[in-house]
């Protein structure tokens, strides 16, 4: 598991940078369309907060930043949704949670859950170790002592000669508990002293049922110079394994008209290697270039193999392909011969090539497997090579 725990102002989930997303088209299935029986739909992000199908523009934010992770690293976008909890399992004290699913071949998978968890976790980790865990935030009003501002509180008040006398040595524990709950977890308790006339609580491994005699809600405004807020938490939480096996699924491709040719279209930051170098035959007259390139390569950050092994350049390229090598340079008798030293880069995807100087290539290379650059912009670039590929009959 990876997760991000982002807090947030609970009176303020805006997102500044939520334009940056707002116009991914995603495909969202809300509850409201699993309830009424209907099927995904595609949206616009900024559309689905404006509605309210998504909650605010924060968690709205963390679905879009999702989305474009997860089609980076190599999902299909046909096969990315994202899924809304339904009240009934919904966590109580979650304001929204969607799950973005992968769909393999055991039908749609959660691999991502992004939940705005409220301010639960902060509230359960305040009561348990008695230490308020509060923000300040800056004030709308101008802070000073001649215009202070006022907010409404909400607390418990204790009866301490009611809880002393009932719990006595184990009174400071109560005390002190009820001394951090916050607003939520208070109107709860009120309910179920109206409702049952008394209440648990769990503190240091011990259990307490207090009642309306040892304790009462109390509301009332205060003066402010400095505002404490608790703040929420969205949550986004990754499932690395799940994710992976989309990946392979997803990646997977036979060439069309050869079945037995198979292969992973990786997207090249997440190709296991970035770079094959191939030498067209195990002549020595290569082997200076292979070096050459290698060491360029590594000193460019780029993880890459060497295949100079016997067979076909067609099988060695077959064999790259096999585990998602996404580019290809081949050493050929041109690089040793001609002026200025040349080599071919082959795209796996499309197994086309381009021809350039030896001394380009690894930087070529660096910047595809970053997404600096595409391939269609290499191939404006440099001119394409019709060779190693065409009409091969041993691949």
């Amino acid at each position: 598991m990876a997760e991000i725990e982002h807090f947030v102002d609970p009176n303020d989930k805006v997102h500044p940078k939520f334009s940056n997303v707002a116009n991914l088209e995603i495909m969202l299935f809300s509850s409201k369309a699993q309830t009424s029986g209907q099927s995904a739909q595609i949206m616009r992000l900024g559309d689905a907060v404006e509605q309210g199908v998504i909650n605010n523009s924060v968690l709205g934010y963390f679905i879009g930043r999702i989305y474009m992770y997860l089609l980076k690293v190599g999902l299909s976008k046909d096969k990315v949704r994202f899924r809304q909890h339904m009240e009934n399992e919904m966590a109580h004290y979650a304001c929204d949670c969607w799950d973005a699913e992968s769909l393999t071949s055991y039908g749609w998978i959660e691999i991502v859950g992004c939940a705005d968890r409220s301010c639960y976790d902060l509230s359960c980790h305040s009561r348990a170790t008695r230490v308020p865990l509060v923000a300040e935030k800056p004030l709308k009003e101008p802070i000073s002592f001649e215009k202070p501002s006022t907010v409404n509180v909400t607390q418990f008040e204790a009866n301490k000669a009611a809880i002393g006398k009932e719990y006595k040595k184990d009174a400071k524990l109560i005390l002190d508990y009820l001394s951090v709950c916050d607003e939520c977890y208070i109107s709860d308790r009120e309910k179920l002293l109206s409702e049952k006339g008394e209440f648990t609580i769990e503190t240091e491994g011990k259990t307490f049922t207090l009642t309306k005699d040892m304790v009462s809600v109390k509301r009332f405004q205060k003066t402010l110079h400095v505002e404490e807020i608790i703040p929420n938490v969205i949550e986004p939480s990754f499932g690395i394994g799940r994710i992976m096996y989309s990946i392979f699924e997803h990646s997977f491709r036979i060439r069309e008209g050869d079945e037995q040719r198979t292969y992973f279209s990786f997207p090249a930051p997440v190709s296991p290697y970035k770079c094959a170098i191939l030498p067209l035959s195990p002549n020595q007259e290569f082997m200076p270039f292979i070096h050459q390139l290698s060491e360029e390569l590594t000193r460019n950050g780029v993880s890459h193999k060497t295949d100079n092994s016997s067979g076909s350049i067609g099988r060695r390229y077959a064999r790259a392909d096999e585990i998602g090598v996404a580019f290809g340079i081949t050493i050929d008798f041109d690089t040793v011969n001609k002026m200025p030293h040349t080599a071919t880069l082959r795209d796996r995807d499309s197994m086309r090539q381009i021809r350039a100087e030896v001394d380009e290539l690894p930087a070529v290379v660096r910047d595809l497997a970053t997404g600096v650059l595409t391939w269609e912009e290499v191939e404006k670039k440099f001119p394409i090579f019709e060779g190693q590929e065409t009409n091969r009959k041993d691949e």
